[in-house]
């Protein structure tokens, strides 16, 4: 341990972080013990501090972002999960569904140049056919062919798989081979079962998420990971949750990075649960900072947790924003207050005003560099200049 990292070390001295603090510095991989310490301690201005030590020696001071668009094909979905505000049965009203041309449509109704990224993601619709979103994806691909389409949760997956009649890894292949870039992290909320028999019954198992995630990867396909916080779960289950992510990463590879999601319980079967607190929503953060030592990135996702939060959040472990997320609408359905969506100028904004300097990158986080003279039209570096 270098001296400057001992001399921080020893800035724990009082404090109940001491010895996590002795382990992350000297590289030491962190126990389900010590998450439980990471969650419970009463120092949580030392627990930012600590996560953001390491979050500036991967990261510097760069924070990241994409302009991305949320696209969603359909919020009618069967698997009834209490967690959700936001999908409908079908002939009820609210619910909708969009064919291939339509959804082509929409995309380009939110579409400019300066898009890199479309984020794809839908209920469990009952009926579609599996050609449905292999059509989709070639679809969009032919009409936005520079876009990254991050597509499917590993929860859709598995249903597309389903309802084709094939295997996952062969489902996987064909969505891959019809255009899906990476795909998104949503659906692995708790993986403990008896949380997830209380928020999300008929979902998949936490298991086969992480079996689908495993495929994924195998076949070259990156994914991100979440965790949803903040409503039964305990801390132990907190913890599980995270150190099986990393266990996982330990054998792919696979992983971007990790998106806290905070539970917003209004409109849901679970709305007498309080929403999370600010602390929470830090601590959380700063905890899998620390805890997924191999993961390259913990993100703050600004339309959960609000923008002023998301900008302290990069201080306390994430370095993320996510992206400008256009037309996002289920974290809103559950009652979020924040914009469905910014301009890269009031994005790079809102960095600045924190401290942070701005990263704009695509899905593979290479820099994007915009022309002047064509603000819009993005060029990439083939490599970033900060570690990623």
């Amino acid at each position: 341990m270098t001296a400057g990292r001992e001399r921080f070390a020893a800035s724990f001295e009082r404090s109940e972080l001491a010895p996590v603090a002795w382990k992350v510095l000297a590289g030491e991989r962190l126990s389900f013990d010590d998450g439980g310490r990471l969650f419970r301690t009463r120092d949580f201005l030392g627990l930012g501090r600590l996560a953001n030590r390491v979050r500036e020696e991967r990261h510097g001071n760069a924070a990241f972002y994409n302009v991305n668009r949320y696209l969603n094909p359909t919020n009618l979905c069967w698997v009834d999960c209490a967690l959700c505000a936001w999908a409908k049965k079908v002939n009820e009203p609210g619910g909708y569904e969009l064919a291939i041309d339509e959804c082509v449509e929409e995309a380009g109704r939110g579409y400019s140049e300066a898009v890199t990224e479309f984020h794809i993601v839908g209920g469990l619709h009952p009926t579609w056919p599996y050609e449905y979103y292999t059509g989709l994806l070639r679809a969009l691909k032919e009409r936005f062919p520079e876009v990254h389409l991050k597509a499917f949760t590993m929860v859709e997956l598995d249903w597309i798989a389903h309802v084709g009649g094939r295997t996952v890894s062969e489902a996987i292949r064909d969505l891959r081979d019809a255009g899906m870039d990476s795909c998104p992290g949503g659906g692995a909320e708790i993986f403990e079962r008896r949380v997830r028999d209380v928020i999300c019954r008929n979902k998949i198992s936490g298991e086969r998420w992480l079996e689908i995630a495993r495929e994924c990867h195998g076949q070259g396909i990156r994914t991100n990971a979440t965790m949803l916080y903040g409503h039964v779960e305990a801390i132990e289950d907190r913890v599980d949750h995270l150190l099986r992510l990393r266990a996982l990463q330990d054998e792919t590879g696979g992983f971007t990075g990790l998106i806290p999601l905070a539970f917003h319980p209004e409109n849901t079967s679970l709305a007498h649960l309080p929403a999370t607190s600010g602390q929470l929503d830090l601590r959380v953060i700063a905890a899998s900072r620390l805890l997924l030592d191999n993961f390259p990135h913990v993100k703050a996702y600004w339309i959960q947790i609000g923008t002023k939060l998301a900008q302290v959040a990069l201080f306390f472990g994430a370095d993320d924003l996510v992206g400008t997320v256009v037309d996002e609408t289920i974290t809103h359905a559950a009652g979020a207050t924040t914009a469905s969506g910014m301009t890269r100028p009031e994005f790079e904004r809102m960095i600045r005003e924190s401290g942070r300097e701005p990263f704009e990158r695509d899905a593979e986080y290479r820099r994007v560099l915009r022309d002047p003279g064509s603000p819009l039209a993005p060029s990439l570096l083939p490599s970033l200049s900060v570690p990623a």
